[in-house]
């Protein structure tokens, strides 16, 4: 990148993240026009892509895996604001919102995210490479978590419907974060090297290959430090504008008679956004296991942060919460769960691999639309 593009990009990187909160504050408690939603729409666009940048540059001087955790963390730490602010009205309507958000995570993070990934990694260098050990610990893990509180509160009887009783839900809340703290432990300290990028021989002398970013200075403390505030202001403009968007997004789906459900997904897509994007450009660079690490981290984070939090708010929301995922919901997810399975054992996916799990994701979205 010349000197006068890679200006360009700091500029834009600085300053849409701050025009984007600047909206976000005209915006916030008032009823907004066609047009201001527009305005917000792309201002949210524009934080979206900031927050890909800002991560990337904490990810360079942090190493992996501490970029995608942050990353991870930061999104779904605002998701949980979000998720909670929805709710905050109360009523029959939002009981369902946790529950549809979340689980949306976990399709677009398992299935979307890494299905994309798997496909552009696939394209560039045939076969897309990562580490089983690491990647199929952080898959157990996102199994345990949504069966635990997306599919268990289906089946327990304490309690009429899908939910579980004050006692089941602290249970599963402790749990839940007790096993993402665990999985923070061995992917930041005790089994670090397993979700490292693997390095690919090079085809003629057998010498590991570098990637783009090991010949790359690292960014100064200052630089990091900028980076850093900057991501958390975008990804705060980020959901802060999701929010705003929300009503016209409801008033949509409500006017178009579709399933209440179909907010959640849209929320979840818009608030993955910047994951997503990151996800895609480390497995073009030809660093899958970064790639693995976001989609499989920010499902883990999702269900882990999002579920203790729900559960602490439900003290003083009013209305049920509704955690329970119908039949279809299930077969989804235990299709997911074998699938994914059977890509990560190996440490090897091809196209095929990438397009099943797309044709999942898919499967996912038009069936939420027409269930």
């Amino acid at each position: 990148m010349s000197s006068s593009a890679a200006g360009l990009t700091r500029q834009w990187t600085t300053w849409g993240p701050v025009v984007a909160a600047v909206g976000l504050a005209f915006g916030w408690g008032r009823d907004l026009p066609g047009f201001a939603v527009g305005l917000i729409a792309v201002c949210l666009f524009a934080a979206v892509l900031a927050a890909v940048h800002h991560a990337e540059v904490v990810a360079h001087r942090v190493g992996e895996p501490y970029g995608s955790l942050v990353l991870a963390v930061a999104v779904t730490v605002i998701e949980v604001g979000l998720i909670v602010t929805l709710m905050a009205g109360g009523g029959d309507k939002v009981a369902t919102y946790a529950r549809d958000t979340v689980f949306a995570a976990v399709m677009i993070t398992c299935n979307g995210i890494v299905g994309l990934s798997l496909l552009v990694a696939a394209l560039r260098n045939r076969v897309a490479v990562f580490n089983a050990e690491g990647s199929g610990g952080a898959l157990a893990t996102v199994c345990t978590l949504a069966t635990m509180t997306l599919v268990l509160p289906t089946f327990t009887t304490s309690h009429s419907g899908p939910e579980f009783s004050p006692a089941q839900l602290a249970f599963a809340a402790v749990a839940s974060l007790c096993l993402y703290g665990v999985f923070v432990a061995v992917q930041t300290v005790r089994h670090r090297d397993y979700f490292l990028p693997v390095p690919r021989p090079a085809a003629a002398d057998g010498n590991l290959a570098e990637s783009e970013d090991e010949h790359a200075e690292p960014p100064t403390a200052r630089e990091t430090w900028i980076s850093l505030g900057l991501l958390v202001l975008a990804l705060v403009a980020v959901v802060g504008n999701a929010k705003l968007v929300s009503p016209t997004i409801e008033n949509g789906v409500e006017s178009a008679g579709l399933p209440n459900a179909v907010v959640g997904v849209v929320i979840a897509l818009m608030v993955l956004l910047p994951e997503t994007l990151a996800a895609v450009r480390a497995a073009r660079r030809d660093r899958m296991q970064t790639s693995m690490n976001l989609a499989y981290g920010s499902a883990i984070a999702s269900i882990g942060l999002t579920i203790p939090s729900i559960a602490l708010a439900s003290i003083w929301l009013s209305g049920p919460l509704v955690l329970g995922l119908g039949a279809l919901h299930m077969v989804l997810l235990v299709l997911t769960a074998a699938v994914s399975a059977l890509t990560v054992v190996p440490g090897r996916a091809t196209l095929l691999q990438g397009g099943v799990h797309l044709s999942i994701f898919a499967a996912f979205v038009f069936l939420s639309f027409s269930p």
